[in-house]
């Protein structure tokens, strides 16, 4: 399977941020790619959430899904979409997933299940939770012959939602990201070996990276982590740009007849 993942440094116009992804895209399905996937808060990066829900549109009224779904179709691709803000009440949103077929239809939808709620000190603290709304359901989907897991973000650093898609069968597990660079440095590749070394799966991780518009600053960095753990493809810097791999499958089948963790669950007693 081709693979491209799209590196932004998205701003606070949708409509200029949806305009960059779109040509990204373009640029990656001409150079062969059949599955390509963009980051988290693809077509807004706003801190300030008076001015992120002054734009902010219902999933029903935003013109950047008809958009990538219409690419999509144009393409003949597989698109994920790493993340939409999308409004769903009035002070109240999802960030989530949307996975488009070369249909143009929307094949599946995942809404982040983790809240980013931290305070990294020096002054930068975040509470997602304070205006978005979290996802309660996994989401697996088959993308030619391929089984796909999708998560966002902040979820990386919770291993059993990894098992468990990949007891559901999943394949490559998507970690589309807007990390910040603290905890980038420290823990950005090493968390996603670790879910790909712990399920033998392939981890596609695109991402946010530089000095956004509205102040914040995010690592980039974009990888590709294959099922052994070992580093596929990344970038090595936090500027927009493409990542560009072949994924072989059948690399998961023997990581995983390697190592059958997946089949060692036990439940353990004792304290909690």
């Amino acid at each position: 399977m081709e693979v491209a993942l799209i590196q932004m440094r998205s701003g606070i116009d949708p409509v200029e941020n949806l305009a960059t992804a779109s040509a990204l895209v373009r640029a990656a399905a001409a150079d062969g790619a059949t599955f390509i996937a963009t980051p988290e808060t693809t077509h807004l990066v706003q801190k300030d959430a008076d001015a992120a829900f002054a734009v902010m549109r219902t999933a029903e009224d935003d013109p950047a899904i008809p958009a990538f779904a219409a690419l999509a179709k144009e393409l003949g691709i597989w698109l994920l979409i790493g993340s939409l803000a999308v409004r769903i009440a009035e002070r109240r949103a999802a960030n989530r997933s949307f996975l488009f077929a070369p249909t143009g239809g929307i094949a599946a939808t995942y809404d982040k299940a983790h809240m980013f709620n931290v305070g990294l000190g020096q002054g930068e603290t975040y509470r997602e939770s304070d205006n978005y709304e979290a996802g309660d359901r996994l989401v697996v989907h088959d993308i030619d012959g391929a089984r796909l897991g999708l998560s966002i973000c902040y979820d990386v650093r919770f291993a059993y939602l990894y098992r468990r898609l990949a007891q559901a069968g999943a394949e490559i597990l998507t970690v589309p990201a807007a990390f910040t660079r603290p905890t980038g440095r420290a823990h950005w590749d090493v968390l996603l070996r670790a879910r790909a070394i712990e399920t033998g799966s392939y981890v596609l991780a695109p991402a946010q990276g530089g000095q956004h518009a509205d102040g914040r600053k995010t690592w980039g960095h974009s990888i590709i982590i294959g099922p052994w753990g070992e580093t596929v493809a990344e970038l090595d810097h936090d500027n927009p740009g493409l990542l560009r791999a072949r994924l072989d499958l059948r690399k998961v089948a023997e990581a995983r007849q390697r190592i059958p963790a997946l089949q060692h669950d036990r439940s353990l007693s004792g304290p909690l």
